[in-house]
């Protein structure tokens, strides 16, 4: 089966600042990605941080955000995805992109918006579970607050892994850790999860815990600290391995989500 080798970004996102931020990331695209690499995985909201303002910020689909991740991914032939701040029909949404070497796409709106922070008030949340296939992997893309519910990210699916892009705060990190190895067990499958660093305009400290979980629950990788891009290089054959010695997903319990 196909090994799977991906480039996580932890940055240290500047406020607001699209032009800064995707500076950033060419500049480590350019200087770090390895040619071997299949996805590049940036954190949410990428280009803005996790701003509130979505009215000023806001990009429509044929934006110039979503138009440098078509550029990109088409110019190094490498799916890229990450979290913007998108407007479409009078609302807005934390979308994440996953964008395709060929330049096509497909998307996933954050589905539980984070009321601590009334994300609630400023954006729509998403109806529909992603499930993407590519380069032999059927993946479970998530943001971020998602984590903590695992009734919508239960792998009825057979998806090989999950994957999560965020801003998760350094003060409840204990929880990101945790749950990341959670939902790998429970789920048996890859849990990929990439968060930034640094402080935001609001002084809230993160401080990374990008992860990657195999599917027994064991930490592959884990980066804390600083702003850096991790390489990691996943091998389906654990999957399988993993669910024949284990066959728990077959027992699992059957349900409807109402939305």
């Amino acid at each position: 089966m196909q090994d799977l080798k991906l480039a996580l970004f932890q940055l240290d996102l500047k406020w607001e600042d699209k032009k800064a931020n995707l500076e950033k990331i060419n500049q480590f695209i350019d200087h770090t990605v390895e040619d071997d690499t299949n996805i590049i995985v940036l954190p949410e909201m990428f280009t803005t941080a996790f701003s509130m303002n979505p009215k000023a910020l806001a990009e429509s689909m044929d934006g110039p955000s979503v138009e440098w991740m078509r550029n990109k991914a088409i110019e190094i032939n490498k799916t890229i995805t990450g979290s913007l701040i998108i407007e479409e029909n009078g609302n807005f949404f934390n979308r994440l992109i996953w964008m395709r070497p060929d330049g096509t796409f497909t998307s996933y709106d954050k589905r539980h918006l984070f009321s601590m922070a009334g994300e609630q008030q400023h954006y729509t949340a998403g109806k529909q579970k992603l499930i993407v296939e590519a380069y032999g992997w059927k993946f479970c893309p998530l943001i971020c607050y998602d984590l903590r519910f695992p009734v919508w990210l239960r792998n009825r699916e057979e998806y090989d892994s999950l994957l999560i892009v965020a801003n998760w705060p350094e003060r409840r990190i204990f929880h990101w850790d945790q749950l990341l190895v959670s939902r790998a067990i429970e789920n048996q499958c890859y849990v990929v999860a990439v968060n930034r660093v640094g402080p935001d305009a609001n002084n809230i400290s993160h401080n990374g815990s990008s992860t990657v979980v195999d599917p027994a629950g064991q930490v592959l990788l884990q980066i804390k600290g600083q702003e850096q891009v991790a390489h990691i290089l996943l091998n389906k054959d654990k999957i399988a391995e993993v669910r024949k010695n284990m066959p728990f997903l077959a027992d699992r319990d059957d349900f409807e989500i109402f939305l």
